[in-house]
C-alpha cells in the first residue's frame, strides 16, 4: 500500500492541544527541560528556583505528550515527551498536545516530526520578523498535515523504523568503542613503558615566536584548540582590520600548539596536515618538536590524556578556575614520562593506522548520519 492511498490528515483531528499550566510558586523549584532542534528530542536544562524566573505559569509534561517549540518548530524543536521528563516543566512558549489514541500512535507522529519537509511546511506557516524572529502557533501546528494509515499500519511502521534505528545507533556504539579502544592501546605504548624518563619539555621542544605582520587588507584563516583533547582545528578566515592583534603566529604542521587560558581543560595538540599554514594570536604558544629526543606523536598521545590535565592545572595561574593560564615558561618546566625511541617508533606506526581509522570513521559517521532521513523517507511512503 502506498502512501497515495493515505489520507492527508490535519493535525487538528488527531491531536489536542492540553496544556498542564502550573501556577509558579516562589518557593518551589522546577525541573526545566528545552527541546533540541533538528529532531534530537528533549534536553535536561536542570532545577529553576520559582524566584528566578518571570514566568507566572509553567506547562508540566507528562508521559507521551507531544511538545512544540513556537520560535523553532519550523527547524525540528518539537518532540514526544519520553518517560524521564514525565512530571518536568517548560515555559509556556513551549505548548503540548495529547494524541487522540483511536486515531494516532503519538510515536508515529514523532517520528514523522524528524523529517524536514515537515519542518518545511511549518516554516512556511510561520510568522514574525527574520528568520530567527519566525513562531509556530498551535493552531499553524494542528493545521500541518501528515499522511495517516490506520492505526495497525502506524505501529507496523513505528515498530520497523525503531528496528533499524536501533542497529544505526550500534553502529555508532562500535565506532565509539573502535576508537577508544585506539585511544586506549596508544597510551599503554606510551605510558607502559618501564625505561621512560621523566624529562622537562624544555629539551623537547622550541618555543617559536608569532612573527607575522598583520596587514588591515589581507585575510588570514586561523586554527583553534579544542578541549577535552580534540586536537587543533580549521576556524575562522579573518580580515586584518577585525581583530587588534598586530602580530600573529603561523603554523606548521608537526607543531605543538594550545591556548594559555584553556591547556588546563585539554586544549592542546599536535598540528595536523591540514592546519599547515593557519594562523593563531599571541595567546596561542607555538613550539617546535625537537623530533631526534620526542616525536609529535608522542606529545600528542600524552596532552590528550585526561590524567594529564589536572597536573597542568597545578602548573596554571589564574584569579579562578575559568581564568587560570598555562604561561610558556611553566609549560616548558613540565616533566613528561619520556619513552625510548624504540617505543615512539612502535607508537609511530600504531598512530598511522589510527589516522586511517579516523579518516573511515569520519566517512561512515556521514553515511549513517544519512541513513535516518532516507529510513524515515520510505516509512512515511509505505517501503518498509
Amino acid at each position: 500500500m502506498m502512501s497515495k492511498s493515505w489520507p492527508q490528515v490535519a493535525l487538528g483531528e488527531v491531536l489536542e492541544l492540553k496544556n498542564d499550566a502550573v501556577p509558579v510558586d516562589a518557593s518551589a523549584t522546577y525541573q526545566i527541560a528545552g527541546v533540541y532542534s533538528f529532531g534530537k528530542g528533549l534536553l535536561a536544562r536542570g532545577p529553576l528556583p520559582g524566584t528566578e524566573t518571570t514566568y507566572k505559569v509553567f506547562h508540566r509534561l507528562h508521559k507521551d505528550d507531544f511538545v512544540l517549540s513556537q520560535l523553532k518548530a519550523w527547524e525540528g524543536a518539537m518532540a514526544r515527551v519520553t518517560a524521564p521528563f514525565d512530571g518536568w516543566y517548560l515555559s509556556p512558549q513551549f505548548p503540548t498536545f495529547r494524541a487522540k489514541p483511536d486515531r494516532l500512535d503519538i510515536v508515529y507522529l514523532d517520528w514523522y516530526c524528524r523529517q524536514s519537509k515537515i519542518w518545511d511546511q511549518l516554516r512556511s506557516s510561520a510568522r514574525g520578523m527574520g528568520d530567527r524572529r519566525d513562531s509556530v502557533s498551535p493552531a499553524k501546528f494542528l493545521s500541518a498535515k501528515i499522511p495517516l494509515p490506520p492505526l495497525t499500519e502506524q505501529h507496523r511502521i513505528v515498530a520497523r523504523i525503531e528496528e533499524l534505528a536501533a542497529k544505526i545507533e550500534e553502529a555508532r556504539g562500535l565506532r565509539q568503542q573502535t576508537a577508544e579502544e585506539a585511544e586506549a592501546l596508544c597510551r599503554s605504548i606510551v605510558f607502559g613503558d618501564s625505561t621512560a624518563v621523566p624529562t622537562p619539555m624544555y629539551e623537547l621542544v622550541k618555543q617559536r615566536g608569532h612573527d607575522v605582520q598583520v596587514k588591515a587588507d589581507q585575510t588570514y584563516h586561523f586554527a583553534g584548540v579544542y578541549c577535552f583533547g580534540r586536537g587543533v582545528f580549521r576556524g575562522q578566515k579573518k580580515s586584518g582590520m577585525d581583530f587588534a592583534y598586530k602580530q600573529l603566529g603561523q603554523l606548521k604542521a608537526g607543531n605543538f600548539v594550545y591556548p594559555k587560558l584553556m591547556a588546563w581543560e585539554g586544549a592542546l595538540g599536535v598540528v595536523p596536515t591540514e592546519c599547515d599554514g593557519l594562523f593563531v594570536s599571541p595567546e596561542f604558544p607555538i613550539f617546535e618538536v625537537i623530533e631526534d629526543r620526542v616525536l609529535p606523536e608522542t606529545l600528542d598521545v600524552i596532552f590528550r590524556t585526561p590524567s594529564v590535565w589536572p597536573l597542568l592545572a597545578g602548573e596554571s595561574t589564574g584569579t579562578n578556575v575559568r581564568r587560570r593560564r598555562l604561561n610558556p615558561k611553566d609549560f616548558l618546566a613540565y616533566r613528561i614520562p619520556l619513552p625510548n625511541m624504540e617505543t615512539q617508533l612502535r607508537l609511530r606506526q600504531v598512530m598511522m593506522k589510527v589516522v586511517s581509522l579516523k579518516r573511515l570513521q569520519t566517512e561512515t559517521a556521514a553515511e549513517l548520519d544519512a541513513m535516518l532521513p532516507t529510513i524515515l523517507d520510505r516509512a512515511y511512503n509505505a517501503n518498509i
